[in-house]
């Protein structure tokens, strides 16, 4: 429940990143010794995974934003689609589980819905580094009698592909190389990690990457760098209805394509050395956007800025060319009164109209983030269920909100509504 209307100042502090940490703790797989990942966002995601990784044979020690993994006892049992089907980034034990076993089973993933994204690419790259892959019943079985190292261009930028072909090359025979890979900065994270087990990793944050595969992996020690997409997030919501809001612990190049259009739209945004201070505008200016790969405007930050570009005066156009299903959100901001048209891969955003709180639900992590901040500028309170996808990727949601001075809260749904919502 969100009570529109209340201005926001003070500090908010950004967690670890939740697209590092869903592939750097199937990482830790790979080492032969205990690994240990702290500045943990406190996620949903990051349960599932410690969940995933003893059932399978993991000694694992999760202690607030610390994970301590030993996978000595790991033996690749089959992983069931139960856990598996709950997020999208369960794919990266693919790779993790091929390294180091050179075998796994793998219920197909699930997480958000956004239209198909296929995993051609990862499994592409498996088969080139000699696995058998094979879909029966629901899952994917990977088989190889060893893992030679091999050249393999992705077909398209995938940030999951990149990362899972690392992991499985990390133990590999020989020397890999990754052309057309993703450059977002959790692949550099992943690197990061895989190079302070041993691993001999160069090229990660460009389109190359080089990798020589090693035969057995030492443990260590690794912190998660800041959550861009959290800290974009905060930013956006502060450029609604901030008047000096202050977003620490972040890495400000990681948001030079935000923080453009921000400025763009007439917010005022300050960079400092791990902070960044936003200031909003009474009198915001449409903008139009295009979602790209990395360093261009991040597709995980396109519902959050649709938002924006609402109570923005003008016409404004958001194109997304990574996921074209990711407009789910839009017949909810209509809900509440938004002026928006899809067309394709773009959405027309005539703003400047005042929205009113209305009931309304959350189709995915990002999408709900967006109704929040639609929320927190309209009038009257909205409604939001579906706040589950929220939970799986932004730490204590709600508590930062409050600290920054909006009023939200959560209660409890009836039987009855519960029945209405899913049959809606």
């Amino acid at each position: 429940m969100v009570e529109g209307g209340h201005a926001l100042s003070g500090q908010v502090h950004i967690s670890g990143a939740k697209n590092s940490a869903v592939a750097l703790i199937p990482a830790a797989i790979l080492s032969d010794y205990p690994v240990t990942v702290d500045n943990l966002p406190l996620i949903s995601d990051v349960e599932i995974l410690s969940d995933l990784l003893q059932y399978i044979g993991a000694d694992v020690d999760l202690n607030g934003e610390a994970i301590t993994i030993d996978p000595r006892e790991i033996s690749p049992m089959p992983l069931p689609n139960g856990h598996v089907k709950k997020m999208r980034a369960s794919y990266y034990m693919m790779g993790a589980m091929l390294g180091k076993f050179k075998e796994a089973e793998i219920g197909l993933p699930g997480g958000c819905n956004l239209g198909p994204r296929p995993i051609d690419q990862h499994i592409k790259g498996f088969e080139a580094l000699g696995a058998f892959v094979s879909n029966e019943q629901g899952s994917i079985y990977l088989r190889a009698n060893e893992l030679r190292g091999a050249r393999i261009y992705l077909d398209v930028v995938s940030v999951g592909a990149t990362i899972n072909i690392m992991l499985a090359a990390a133990r590999a025979k020989g020397r890999t190389v990754i052309e057309n890979a993703a450059k977002e900065p959790e692949i550099i994270d992943v690197a990061t990690i895989l190079s302070s087990m041993g691993a001999v990793i160069k090229g990660a944050g460009t389109d190359v990457i080089r990798i020589e595969g090693i035969e057995e992996l030492q443990g260590c020690a690794h912190t998660i760098i800041p959550d861009r997409i959290e800290a974009g997030t905060y930013m956006i919501t502060a450029a609604t209805m901030g008047r000096e809001v202050t977003i620490e612990n972040i890495i400000p190049d990681h948001l030079e394509s935000l923080t453009a259009k921000l400025q763009e739209m007439g917010v005022e945004v300050v960079a400092k050395d791990d902070a960044m201070v936003v200031r909003s505008h009474t009198n915001l200016k449409g903008v139009d956007i295009k979602t790209l790969v990395h360093p261009g405007f991040p597709t995980d930050l396109q519902q959050p800025a649709t938002a924006l570009l609402a109570k923005a005066n003008g016409t404004s156009i958001i194109t997304d060319t990574i996921y074209n299903a990711r407009f789910k959100h839009i017949d909810e901001l209509r809900r509440m009164g938004a002026d928006i048209k899809v067309e394709g891969r773009s959405a027309m955003v005539n703003g400047g109209i005042k929205l009113e709180g209305a009931r309304v639900k959350a189709s995915d992590l990002r999408a709900g983030a967006s109704l929040v901040i639609a929320g927190l500028f309209a009038e009257g309170i909205t409604e939001i269920s579906g706040v589950h996808h929220i939970d799986r990727g932004y730490e204590a949601f709600e508590d930062k909100l409050i600290g920054l001075g909006a009023r939200l809260w959560r209660e409890e749904m009836t039987d009855e509504e519960q029945e209405q919502l899913k049959s809606s």
